[in-house]
């Protein structure tokens, strides 16, 4: 091929890929409508829908579990061990926690991997509403500006009201009340803190973890949030052993 033609193709490759980044951009700095979150209930997220697709593709029943409730009716037990296990500094950041990022990027370049987001729970919201699962940079971009949008339409209530009713948390499990009945036959709000630990700790990867799995990470990792619960005064001595 043509030093010259290759040149312009490669030009041209650039600029289109530029342009589609840029409308990338664009696009989530005016869409979707956040604004609306500020009281409505999602009926549906991306991520709902893009298991529903995976479903069909592999020939089975796109289920999804899914009932939205209010904040006041999911344990708070539940609120407090997500926030500690999930992104302890989620009431007092600005949606990022630079801190975990900055870890992240290192691990992903050691460990030549997209794997290690740093995500707090305001990123993680945003990707469950609008994205998918890929790791991408273009994904993570869209993550980024959905996120800085998230906080500053909404407040840190309203986000965890959101991403707790949202959150995967199974194959085809979304949300506290669906997960409480589905693992434990009782509604969020009736969750006792261990309970909401073994929730809590599987949410980096619902898929693959179970919470009644007894697994010795699993335990080990609601051991730990347990021990904070009690150290916070959240929960008495007493109530972690139940």
């Amino acid at each position: 091929m043509p030093e010259i033609r290759r040149r312009r193709i490669l030009r041209g490759t650039f600029y289109l890929i530029l342009a589609v980044l840029i409308l990338g951009i664009g696009y989530n700095l005016v869409f979707p409508n956040i604004s609306r979150l500020k009281k409505e209930a999602p009926t549906a997220t991306a991520f709902m829908k893009y298991r529903q697709k995976m479903s069909r593709q592999a020939g089975k029943k796109p289920g999804i579990a899914y009932t939205w409730i209010p904040l006041g009716k999911i344990s708070p037990y539940l609120a407090q061990a997500v926030v500690i296990s999930e992104d302890d500094k989620f009431w007092s950041h600005n949606g990022f926690d630079l801190a975990a990022i900055k870890i992240a990027i290192r691990k992903d370049v050691k460990m030549k991997t997209l794997r290690y987001g740093g995500s707090t729970i305001t990123q993680q919201l945003a990707k469950n509403l609008f994205l998918s699962p890929s790791r991408n940079p273009v994904r993570k971009l869209k993550e980024i500006i959905l996120s800085w949008r998230l906080e500053r339409a909404l407040t840190k209530k309203r986000i965890l009201e959101l991403y707790l009713n949202v959150v995967e948390w199974g194959n085809g499990i979304f949300g506290a009340e669906a997960a409480s009945r589905r693992y434990y036959g009782k509604p969020a709000s009736e969750l006792s803190p261990r309970e909401a630990a073994h929730l809590a700790v599987v949410l980096p990867n619902p898929r693959r973890y179970n919470p009644l799995s007894g697994s010795d990470f699993i335990e080990g990792r609601v051991r730990e949030v347990l021990d904070i619960l009690v150290k916070r005064g959240i929960v008495r001595p007493e109530e972690a052993e139940n």
